[in-house]
């Protein structure tokens, strides 16, 4: 994106705002995120717990583990992809998606989330996290150890992406293990996946 950037109407017949750079994120206070109303009357979310709006694109090569050797500055690393699994809720209970997405992941895996050495979230909102940690039993400040798409923004697909690598890293730093990134999206859906990173067989 070359700036400043021209915001068109939505039939494109004039501009309606020019972006001269990162407009994202608004800092804030205690005082200032206690103030906010809920969203819904006699609620307890606000909107100062959702991600910023961000922009940006990923990817995530897949290759044989040669190639993948070839590819990497670290060959004696390998990452593993041992399951998947994905999940829709009812309308409007979009975050909750992720625990059935996740355990969908983990049984393909054949592991249990205890087995589970760290875990990164694509949460837009905070309770998505907060819901996941009381219905899978993992404890929250454990989750996101590097960060989150609360902090980074949205929209999922880099975010995403830079959750798995930041999960890759986080492995790797550890020595190894497992690990699990699960992630809402549009349509009261999530997808997860369970990976490993451990040494070259």
């Amino acid at each position: 994106m070359t700036l400043p950037f021209d915001v068109p109407a939505a039939n494109f017949r004039k501009t309606l705002a020019a972006l001269a750079g990162d407009e994202g994120i608004n800092f804030s206070t205690a005082e200032g995120l206690a103030r906010l109303k809920p969203v819904q009357v006699g609620g307890t979310v606000t909107f100062g717990g959702q991600t910023h709006p961000a922009d940006g694109n990923a990817a995530i090569l897949v290759a044989t583990p040669e190639r993948a050797a070839e590819l990497s500055t670290q060959p004696q690393i390998a990452v593993r992809l041992l399951g998947f699994g994905q999940a829709r809720v009812p309308l409007a209970w979009m975050p909750e998606a992720t625990v059935p997405a996740a355990r969908r992941a983990l049984d393909r895996a054949g592991v249990s989330i205890r087995q589970i050495d760290a875990i990164k979230t694509h949460n837009p909102f905070a309770v998505n996290d907060l819901f996941f940690a009381q219905e899978t039993g993992v404890d929250s400040a454990n989750m996101n150890n590097y960060g989150c798409s609360l902090v980074w923004g949205h929209p999922q697909a880099p975010m995403g992406t830079r959750s798995v690598i930041e999960l890759i890293e986080e492995l790797a730093l550890r020595g190894g293990g497992r690990g699990l990134f699960a992630g809402c999206a549009a349509g009261d859906s999530a997808m997860a996946l369970v990976l490993e990173v451990g040494d070259r067989k």
